[in-house]
Order: structure tokens, then sequence, then C-alpha cells
């Protein structure tokens, strides 16, 4: 029928509409609020002092932040930036993270050579995993694809992963040594961050020591070098994309480089940069509605018990 809509209608229609996908296809609320709330989310929170952060990983309005210090697992709310530790780390550090729509918590656990999965409502950790006892060794960050979470290490030319069967049950972990077009630096880090291609083929990882985009096939380590042309992403560290939308963290640059990638990820060009004046050394990012998420590390700043660090949200 008709007509003007009922205040009943009305106030539906406008809850509706303030809902935003995030890029698990899950219904967020978006960061500027609903019809119930004027309260704008804050663009700037702080995290623990002394926290030394590096990864995040953002699921239902939660951010979750793994410490260099010790591994502990912070999860702040979005709407407040307040947050608390909800899981103890094991004395070494936790690097990159992702969350799946189980709400497991992946982390990378840097020169440990692991991994683990955590329970992000309970902490419990779920699944413990030693990737190498080799040396020296730097698991840096991961990504879910659609049947393996794949995990990174700068200072070992290799990738790791965990298959995600049926029911998300999760299996032993396997390497997959990288060759093709890629060299390893035995001296700088290599493989750092790392996300699907467009097409949800193959992988993509930034190595740090060149600022060479890889293209990587999942099954055989096949690597293949993007072509950017004279583009380099210096100081590359965490990757985050949506559709053919590359974002680039380029960590002591204190920016975001933006690129247009073909479908198979073959082929980039670089289309702008984000800054911002809040940043110092953010090193992984995270999609909250028109929002990207990053902690800042720090990384030209020595670490103490008192040292700030906070957490920095800019548009995409």
């Amino acid at each position: 029928m008709s007509g003007p809509l009922s205040r009943r209608a009305f106030v539906a229609a406008v809850s509706v509409s303030a809902l935003l996908l995030t890029t698990a296809g899950t219904a967020t609320a978006a960061p500027t609020g609903t019809t119930h709330s004027r309260t704008a989310y804050p663009k700037h929170f702080d995290l623990p002092d002394g926290f030394q952060p590096e990864g995040i990983a953002i699921d239902r309005g939660k951010a979750y932040f793994g410490s260099r210090v010790d591994g502990d697992i912070y999860a702040a709310d979005l709407r407040t930036g307040k947050g608390r530790v909800i899981s103890q780390g094991p004395g070494t550090a936790s690097l990159g993270m992702k969350v799946d729509d189980r709400g497991r918590l992946f982390v990378a656990g840097a020169a440990g050579g692991n991994g683990r999965v955590i329970d992000t409502r309970t902490g419990k950790v779920l699944a413990s995993y030693t990737f190498t006892t080799a040396t020296p060794t730097f698991v840096n960050d991961v990504i879910l694809g659609r049947d393996a979470a794949y995990f990174t290490d700068s200072r070992q030319p290799v990738l790791y992963k965990v298959p995600i069967g049926r029911h998300g049950k999760l299996g032993p972990a396997t390497t997959i040594p990288l060759s093709g077009e890629y060299v390893h630096d035995a001296v700088n880090n290599n493989g750092n961050g790392i996300e699907l291609t467009p097409d949800g083929r193959s992988l993509i990882i930034v190595q740090s020591a060149t600022g060479f985009l890889f293209k990587v096939d999942p099954r055989t380590g096949v690597t293949r070098r993007i072509d950017l042309g004279a583009t380099l992403m210096t100081n590359g560290d965490g990757l985050l994309r949506s559709k053919d939308t590359l974002y680039v963290v380029q960590n002591r640059l204190n920016k975001i480089a933006v690129l247009d990638l073909n479908g198979s990820g073959t082929r980039g060009r670089l289309v702008r940069e984000i800054t911002s004046p809040d940043f110092d050394v953010p090193t992984t990012a995270a999609f909250f509605g028109n929002r990207i998420y990053l902690p800042n590390a720090r990384f030209s700043t020595p670490p103490t018990p008192e040292t700030p660090y906070w957490v920095t949200a800019v548009r995409r």
C-alpha cells in the first residue's frame, strides 16, 4: 500500500539502512551510530601503556590486538575504545591475526616459530602449532582462505598452511616452500603481510626487504612478481583487500598505499595514498564500516612499560 510510512515502519527502515556489511559478510553497526545513538565511534583510542601492539582483527564491533611483549590478546569495543586482556600470551610475541566466522582468532607467533587459535568469547587456546624449530624464524602474518589459514615467515622462504575442514575442523600444519621469482634475503625481513587475490584463487605477499608484491600459488608455492610498474611497496607490512582494491600499510613511511589490482592479481597500479598525523609506525589494518583501523607500533620509540600506544582510524 502506498502513502506515508507509519512511525514504526520508518524506524525499522532507518535501523536496517544503518547496517553495513563487513568483508566477512556479517552485518555490523555503522561507525557513525544508529537511530538510537548519536555517539560517534572514536577515531583514536588508547591501548595499555607498554603493550607494544602489532596485529589487529575486527569482528562484530570488537577489535583484537596482539602484544609484542608477551603475546597477550587485548579486545577493545570500537564504540568506546575501552577493553581488556582476554587471553594471556605464551611469553613470546603475537603479531598478525585474523578472526573467522566462528569467532576463532588465528594468531602468528613471531620468533616462537608458531601459531595458535583462540576462542574470542572465552580466551581459551583451541589449537597450538609449532611450524618450525629452525632459526631464525619470524611468523609474521596470517590470512584465512576458503579451506585453510596461511602464515608468512619473514625469515624463512616458506608459508605455513593450517587446513580448515568441514564444520571448521582444524587439520595439522604443513610447510609450503616458496619458489619462482621470489628471492630470499637472508639478512632482512622478507614475506610479511598476506592477502588473497581478488579472484580468491591465489595469495599475495609483500616482501619487506625489496618492496615487491608477489602472487603465490597456494598449492605449489610458486611465486610471480606482481607488476606495479616502477612502484615499490617500501616498508610494506600489513595487507588488506576489498574487491580489487589492495591496501598496503607502509609502516615506517606512516602511510597506506591504495592499489587497484586486476582480477587475477598479476598487475596493479597505485591510485592514491592515505596518511594521518595520528600515525606513528602503523603496522597492520582491519576494516569496520567505511573505516580502516590500525595499531601504531611506534618502532622508532624506545619501548618502556610506560610508553603509550594507540589505535588510529582513517576513512577508506
